[in-house]
Formats: C-alpha cells, structure tokens, sequence
C-alpha cells in the first residue's frame, strides 16, 4: 500500500470510530451518566465471579494499562520501526506523542461528561475521576495499536500469533476494569473507540509525515534495472 492508500483507510477508519464514538457518548449524556443497557447485568456477573486468585490476576494486568508500562512499550515499538538512529528517534517521539496527547483528550472527555462510576461496594481496585471513558483502556488500546503498528512495519508477512497477543492484551486491560467493578462496560468500549479513533488520525498523518524507509517494500518488487529471468530460458543464447 502507498501512502496515499494507508492515509485514506487510517482516516476513513478514524471517521467510522469517532462517529460511534460520538454515538455512544450522546447515549451517555442523554441518559445523565446512568448505566446503559449492558452495563448493570455485566457488573452483576463480575461480582457475582471473584474468587481470589482471578481478583489478584485481574489486578495484575489492569496494572499494566497505566503509569510508565505503556510508554516504555510505545518506546520500544519506535525503537523496533526505525533502521537508523535519527529514525528510531522519530518513531519514538511520534508514539509518545500519540500515546500523551490521546491521554490528554481522553480526560478532558471525562471531565466533560462527568459520568459517575459504578457503586463503591462492587469496586476491588483503587480508581478516580470520572468513568467515562475509561483512562486503562484507552490508554492499553492506543499501546497495542502502536505496537501491531510497529510489528507490521517491521515483519508485514510474520508474526500474525504477536500481533493477535498484543491485541488481546489491549482488549483484557480494558475487560478487568469492569471485572474489578471500577467501570461500567459502556467506559470500557468508549475508551477502546477514542483509542482507535485517534490512532486513526496519527496514522493517516504518519502515512505523510515519516521517511519512506519506515515502509516495507513490496515483497514481490524487482530491483530496477534488471529484467525479471525466465527460468525456462536458462542458459539460453539471448535473442539477437
């Protein structure tokens, strides 16, 4: 794909997920921050399955969707898709800036909104501030998105089975915040179409924005300057 190609499926796809988006979020103030229609039975079932080890699990990977994790892992991700220095450098920056400003829009969302979290009696992990959307899963959608980004950049034929992990993890940070209780899942899916709404943006203005070197050449491009061999014609006298 060119860039022209990324820039427009990047966008198109960021267009589609702010609209729903938007959807959502009128759903929310329309009904004065109240739970939705999934919300109170997929708490319910949360509660109602907590034995100890599955609360310490959960725990354990919520952590992973906040504080310094995501940013090392965005780190990493830019470091993987640069071939030079001055590249990795760019990437790098070009990811923490993704991953900062769309933390950055996503809570001044919930401050917008002020929606309420659910009871305090369903909650078995800290949380604060407003619900929606939920900060864990924004934060871990917009990570795995940059990590798959990065993945495909520098093994676009390999490594599907990491790629699905990743985004797994970014989809299960955000599920153990409505099993801990401390979102309705409503917070959770809005968080997930911020997240992918923006990196929308991001990636149509990378598809502009970095070198060329950052893509992977077609796997079936011939160098320039030399005819494609016809194997049938090996060590045949060339035609006069």
């Amino acid at each position: 794909m060119n860039r022209r190609d990324v820039a427009e499926l990047a966008g198109s796809t960021g267009l589609g997920t702010w609209t729903a988006f938007a959807v959502l979020a009128m759903s929310v103030v329309a009904g004065a921050g109240q739970p939705l229609w999934p919300d109170p039975a997929l708490l319910a079932w949360a509660v109602g399955h907590r034995p100890e080890i599955m609360r310490a699990l959960a725990r354990g990977v919520t952590a992973t969707g906040t504080g310094v994790i995501p940013y090392v892992l965005v780190a990493l991700a830019g470091a993987l898709v640069g071939r030079t220095v001055r590249q990795r450098l760019l990437a790098v920056a070009f990811g923490l800036a993704c991953l900062a400003t769309g933390q950055a829009l996503r809570y001044g969302v919930m401050e917008l909104l002020h929606r309420p979290r659910p009871p305090r009696e369903a909650w078995t992990a800290h949380a604060s501030g407003w619900a929606f959307p939920s900060g864990h899963s924004t934060t871990a959608a917009l990570t795995a998105g940059l990590l798959i980004l990065a993945l495909t950049l520098r093994a676009p034929r390999g490594g599907t089975a990491l790629r699905v992990a990743v985004g797994c993890w970014g989809l299960t940070v955000g599920l153990t915040r409505v099993y801990l209780g401390v979102h309705w899942f409503t917070d959770v899916v809005g968080g997930w179409l911020l997240a992918i709404g923006w990196l929308g943006v991001c990636v149509c203005a990378a598809a502009y924005w970095l070198p060329r070197a950052f893509r992977p050449e077609p796997a079936d491009s011939e160098p320039q300057g030399h005819a494609p061999q016809d194997p049938g014609r090996e060590g045949g006298s060339r035609p006069a």
